[in-house]
């Protein structure tokens, strides 16, 4: 079924409870023809509302009335093996289903709001191999301090991010280029989404105080080389991730930080002393998912076209340091006669001027600098005007250089590379 009839067919459905199970699968169909991340069901007080997220924006899809949500809601908890009659409290479940030829896995939550219960299921595509780190857009400088930092045998290479980076991709990408036959890899992760053959995965079950920090302190005794830890939520988890890096383990892991800088006084503001983290830490990336332009429909704008103060933020951010090498991620003839491209819409991207998503990286390498910077207690935006004085790519010099190859335009580099840290 194409997309035209199957937005039909549910435009047609909504109008009867009857219809309730036929309502929920070209819900679903609908998403993956969309190439949705995440589907949201909200119950509002006169209607119920659904909307996908397509490249990272919210869109609403359609609306119908109150009366079928209760059975959509129950259809979606039998798929997802929840309790139907607890509608009090979250429930967290799963969905497995093959459409368009494809193995699907739906992560679904539900939320009691004052309408009734709201429902976001989040589309993981099982049949996409998992990517190596220059399929995600690393290049350059950038690419090798990673691998540099997940070579050494021992150490926390950390990644910092806020909701829907997809985190995920960049640690399973990081596993694969190190999961080899004489390495012993454990993660717990929340939930699995990705089985990878080599790999030790567990799930973390905080409902039987099966947590972060309970599970690093069993892994240690199964003789690991690399733990990866889906993320550091609390001082006990950090304190002890911090302590395997210090006796000879590689851990992994992520945090909610908006920046490769605010990572460092974040952990210090967690309660850990300054001085371990100099000697614990390999490297922090920060990533960012980014709109990538319409190659069918994107439009060419001159410098001459570009306000003073946005020329003024290209020139700074494409300040060559003694440890940056631009021009191996954008080549001189562009450099020389600089161009970058606008959104405009058409067919192909529904209109919006972009279609997918690309991701942008900063990667803060503890220099002599840095280190001296955490000791002191400096402040995260001192501790970023260090980390780029000494080489550092930030996300916005990473991002304008994307736009300079043409993947995406300086307004929606500056709605998201834009930090605090900057």
């Amino acid at each position: 079924m194409n997309y035209k009839e199957t937005v039909n067919n549910l435009r047609d459905l909504v109008y009867s409870w009857e219809n309730v199970q036929l309502i929920c699968d070209y819900v679903i169909l609908w998403a993956v023809l969309s190439w949705a991340s995440d589907i949201h069901i909200e119950p509002l007080s006169s209607f119920v509302r659904l909307r996908y997220r397509i490249d990272g924006e919210l869109k609403e899809i359609l609306e119908y009335q109150n009366f079928l949500h209760t059975g959509i809601v129950a259809r979606f908890k039998i798929l997802s093996e929840l309790k139907i009659d607890e509608s009090r409290i979250p429930q967290d479940g799963r969905i497995s289903k093959t459409i368009e030829e494809k193995p699907l896995d739906l992560r679904v939550s539900t939320l009691p709001t004052v309408h009734g219960e709201k429902i976001v299921m989040r589309i993981v595509d099982k049949s996409k191999k998992i990517p190596k780190l220059e399929d995600l857009w690393i290049e350059g400088q950038n690419l090798d301090l990673i691998k540099a930092a997940i070579a050494l045998p021992n150490g926390i290479v950390i990644t910092s991010w806020p909701t829907w980076s997809w985190k995920s991709t960049t640690l399973y990408a990081a596993l694969s280029l190190l999961n080899k036959e004489n390495v012993n890899i454990m993660t717990l992760e929340d939930p699995v989404e990705n089985q990878v053959d080599g790999i030790n995965q567990s799930q973390v079950k905080p409902q039987i105080w099966y947590t972060f920090a309970y599970w690093l302190r069993t892994a240690l005794r199964q003789d690991p080389d690399i733990i990866m830890v889906w993320e550091i939520r609390d001082k006990e988890t950090i304190e002890i991730a911090i302590e395997a890096s210090l006796t000879w383990h590689l851990v992994l892991s992520t945090i909610h930080t908006n920046s490769a800088a605010e990572t460092l006084t974040r952990v210090i503001q967690m309660g850990i002393q300054p001085f371990l983290i100099p000697a614990s830490f390999n490297a922090v990336i920060a990533q960012r998912l980014i709109r990538k332009l319409c190659p069918h429909c994107k439009k060419e704008i001159g410098v001459q076209n570009l306000d003073k103060d946005t020329l003024y933020n290209i020139q700074n951010a494409l300040k060559l340091t003694k440890k940056t090498e631009l021009t191996t991620r954008v080549s001189p003839e562009i450099l020389k006669s600089p161009k970058f491209y606008e959104p405009v819409g058409c067919e192909h991207c529904d209109h919006t001027g972009y279609k997918w998503r690309v991701w942008l990286y900063e990667v803060l390498e503890m220099t002599d600098g840095v280190k001296e910077m955490v000791l002191n207690g400096q402040s995260a935006f001192n501790i970023n005007k260090q980390a780029i004085q000494d080489g550092m790519i930030s996300l916005e010099q990473d991002g304008i250089m994307k736009a300079l190859n043409g993947l995406t335009s300086l307004q929606e580099v500056y709605s998201v590379a834009k930090t605090q840290n900057n």
